[in-house]
């Protein structure tokens, strides 16, 4: 699609949120792509904060951070993980950031003493800043976040439908997202939710070409045809998107369905068709891996919240996918290890073998020593574990408290005026005073030590990784930490602070200070995750012919030549395997 303007794909939500219209985004653009078209997205969001960076967890979910060091929307996550374009702060933008910048131009008197309004300044703003993306792309998908109806997206809804105005409907696509739910009382799916929400559409002047409906289950093309006749849709522009057990099936759900192709019509653009090879393997990976399943303990204090690791479990599953195992993910509240202990913990859940432990990134004291005891776990058990941000501190923390004799260390965020701080605030941090976009973001230089764990992982001596954090290693510490073990295998590259540590004496030992699960994609797993699955199935077969070899031992009167097991062999036997058991 050379020397041609840029088409415009903009997908709304009715009837109820978290729908998935990020993911229908990311998909849509996954198979334009596949066509051979240069692929950009947006999300727009109502809401008034200026970004979702000092938004809680619980709220907000997951904050996904760019290269350029934009903290931005969750689907952000999603529009990386299914395009392969690098988003940007041009990527993501608020009601709180539009308006931020229209009174800074009132005060700044480049309105010419006029009243400030809505329509058009606000509007304006928001279409410049679509526009402003766009540059450079074939196609630009925007997503208005929110749910029709709502009266915060109404100034999106009303710069979009400008938009079209502008640029003309060949130019121009609308897709609207809805829910069409299904009642057990009545034994069918209903349709009225997904009419009134392009009835309530339509009357704020945005008329739908393609409409996807959400299901729990396949709708039949007699539900569709309802759908079309009532909602002034073309038939073959109704398209479902049901329920899949991976999201990565759902690009191929939505060819399947025709998606694509109604939309290269819609817009008079000629492709070929669509390479979907890549997303094929992913899909015959996880429904049949040629490896068994490995357990990864994920400890954090966000854990009814899983939305809050949410690029951390989808960089797990890409691990999977290039070890051809399947991932499964435990999510263990470290204010209950507080409580129980590991043993207990994981008794209370069910037992599950763990094959690797994981502790994410986080702020705050809650849940911090649950997090420390688990690195603790992890080295004596000789586990996999990977700390991310918050759990390289942790790791360092248990570190100093039990092998470099500092049994009071901890935190400066934690505890601001202990002595014994081996985790501290950045000199550059310590003049902030507001919170927002002001940590140490986006992606920094890193330099790996020749031989370590993290260069073999990399395959390389310099790498760029996306950071998010104000807290660091504190460099007083950092020669007592080292001289005890601690090996510090990555770092700026003025050497003054410390981006990775391991440990040598154990299979698979990594705390990193920023953020790869960022950087991981279904079709371009990041290495430390590769190499973390891995680590995390030979931790697993190891433990398995132990158990074995242990069992057989106890059960079987002869050895493997036939002869009577002499008891004090035997003996010497049960007692080699359970060390090898207790210290692999």
């Amino acid at each position: 699609m050379s020397s041609r303007s840029t088409k415009f794909i903009f997908v709304t939500g009715g009837v109820v949120s978290s729908l998935g219209k990020g993911l229908s985004t990311a998909c849509i653009g996954a198979l334009l792509e596949a066509r051979g078209l240069k692929v950009t997205a947006l999300k727009l969001d109502p809401y008034i904060n200026v970004d979702p960076g000092t938004m809680s967890p619980f709220q907000h979910g997951e904050v996904f951070v760019t290269d350029d060091g934009a903290e931005t929307d969750l689907d952000l996550g999603h529009y990386e993980r299914f395009i392969g374009t690098a988003m940007s702060k041009l990527n993501n933008f608020t009601s709180g950031k539009v308006y931020e910048t229209v009174i800074a131009n009132e005060r700044r008197g480049d309105y010419l003493g006029g009243t400030v309004q809505v329509i058009p300044h606000i509007t304006d703003e928001i279409k410049r800043r679509i526009l402003l993306a766009a540059k450079g792309y074939d196609i630009c998908m925007v997503e208005v976040g929110g749910t029709v109806g709502d009266i915060e997206s109404l100034p999106f809804i009303e710069a979009v439908r400008q938009i079209r105005t502008d640029l003309g409907p060949e130019n121009t696509l609308f897709v609207h997202v809805t829910l069409v739910p299904y009642l057990n009382a009545a034994h069918e799916f209903k349709t009225k939710p997904t009419q009134h929400s392009v009835h309530e559409l339509t009357g704020l002047g945005v008329v739908p070409g393609v409409i996807i409906l959400r299901s729990e289950q396949r709708l039949d093309q007699k539900l569709k045809k309802k759908i079309s006749h009532f909602c002034n849709v073309a038939e073959n522009c109704v398209i479902n998107a049901y329920d899949v057990e991976s999201i990565y099936e759902l690009p191929l759900v939505l060819h399947e369905e025709g998606l694509d192709e109604r939309i290269v019509d819609l817009l008079n653009i000629w492709t070929g068709a669509p390479d979907l090879k890549h997303w094929q393997r992913i899909v015959e990976t996880f429904r049949a891996p040629q490896r068994e399943r490995v357990v990864v303990g994920m400890i954090g204090k966000y854990v009814e919240l899983t939305e809050s690791y949410k690029s951390l479990a989808e960089a797990l599953r890409h691990g999977g996918f290039a070890n051809n195992a399947k991932v499964e993910i435990v999510y263990i509240d470290s204010e209950e290890i507080e409580k129980y202990g590991i043993p207990k913990t994981l008794e209370r859940l069910g037992s599950p073998k763990i094959d690797a432990i994981l502790i994410p990134g986080g702020f705050g004291e809650r849940g911090s020593e649950g997090k420390i005891a688990a690195v603790q776990y992890a080295r004596e058990q000789k586990i996999p574990f990977f700390g991310i941000c918050l759990g390289l501190q942790m790791a360092v923390i248990e570190h100093a408290r039990h092998h470099a004799g500092i049994m009071a260390a901890t935190s400066a965020e934690f505890h601001p005026e202990s002595e014994h701080a081996v985790i501290h605030i950045m000199e550059s941090q310590r003049a902030v005073q507001q919170k927002g976009a002001s940590m140490r973001l986006g992606a920094w230089p890193c330099s790996l030590s020749k031989g370590s764990l993290a260069q073999r992982m990399y395959a390389k001596d310099e790498i760029y990784e996306r950071h998010r954090h104000r807290f660091e290693v504190n460099n007083a510490f950092r020669e007592q930490l080292e001289r005890t073990g601690l090996h510090m295998s990555g770092k700026s590259p003025d050497d003054m602070l410390v981006e990775i540590i391991e440990i040598k004496d154990h299979p698979w030992f990594i705390g990193v200070q920023f953020h790869p699960e960022f950087k991981s994609t279904p079709r371009n797993p990041h290495p430390l995750f590769r190499g973390f699955i891995e680590a995390a199935l030979q931790y697993r077969d190891t433990q398995e012919s132990k158990s074995a070899l242990q069992t057989s031992v106890e059960k079987e009167p002869h050895d493997g030549n036939g002869k009577q097991w002499n008891p004090e062999d035997k003996g010497k036997i049960l007692a080699a395997t359970a060390l090898l058991a207790s210290t692999s």
